[in-house]
């Protein structure tokens, strides 16, 4: 996701930071070094060098701090961006699920009913427009299980009315446990 415009709001004490799904604050508090009354931000910019994912911005002191769009988005727990977090997770058990395993790259081919290069695509940790339906089928071809658990959003910062007790489990076959990640 690409950065279109930064802007400083001394006001909030935030970076607002403008990208083409929409606007997203982040504080003060959270980059180092950390903007303060005294050592206020002098300028910001979007920075190239980071291929507009990120920006940089200097204080009075002259220190420099720089900011990945990554850091903003998981902040402000976008939704898309933590959808796209899962998969990359999923898909990192995946590969190593496949080094443990003694089955074949051909017979995995196999037994999903793909091509070689759509198997490859799965393993790709840097393609989000992979099946989750597949990748949950390796899986299991792996004999490894997975649980979804949902959980409200309620209660944590943002969020209206209390936090919910209850949890919704989900889960496959019985299996190996999957290393729990994040």
């Amino acid at each position: 996701m690409k950065i279109t415009r930064v802007l400083p709001n001394n006001r909030r004490k935030a970076f607002e930071v403008d990208t083409r799904g929409g606007r997203y604050v982040f504080p003060y508090a959270v980059v180092r070094p950390t903007p303060t009354r005294e050592n206020g931000v002098v300028s910001v910019r979007v920075d190239d060098e980071m291929g507009r994912e990120g920006f940089v911005y200097k204080l009075v002191s002259g220190d420099e701090g720089a900011v990945h769009i990554d850091h903003v988005l998981e902040y402000n727990r976008d939704p898309a961006h933590m959808a796209d977090m899962l998969l990359y997770n999923l898909t990192l058990c995946a590969q190593e699920a496949i080094r443990k395993s003694k089955l074949s790259t051909r017979e995995l081919i196999r037994r999903l009913g793909t091509s070689p290069a759509q198997f490859y695509r799965l393993l790709d940790q840097t393609n989000y427009r992979k099946s989750m339906r597949q990748l949950l089928t390796l899986l299991r071809i792996l004999d490894y299980d997975v649980d979804v658990v949902l959980k409200s959003q309620r209660g944590r910062a943002g969020s209206e009315g209390p936090a919910s007790q209850e949890e919704v489990r989900v889960s496959s076959l019985p299996g190996k446990p999957l290393k729990r990640i994040g």
